[in-house]
């Protein structure tokens, strides 16, 4: 059985959330995911000011 992904310090900047977790290394990760219909971008970080730029600079390709 898989280990359950708990996001916490999860916050909202446009269509994209940016949640932090801790990765099968036991490393804190921060994850950017666009929440845009048929959009489908996420990327991880190591940083929460990367995650935030990251988001701020995200331009949907789907319109």
């Amino acid at each position: 059985m898989p280990a359950r992904d708990n996001f916490h310090s999860v916050m909202r900047i446009g269509p994209v959330q940016i949640g932090t977790h801790r990765d099968h290394h036991g490393r804190t990760v921060h994850a950017a995911v666009c929440t845009a219909d048929r959009c489908g971008w996420s990327a991880d970080y190591s940083s929460q000011s990367a995650a935030q730029l990251a988001a701020r600079t995200h331009r949907c390709r789907v319109r």
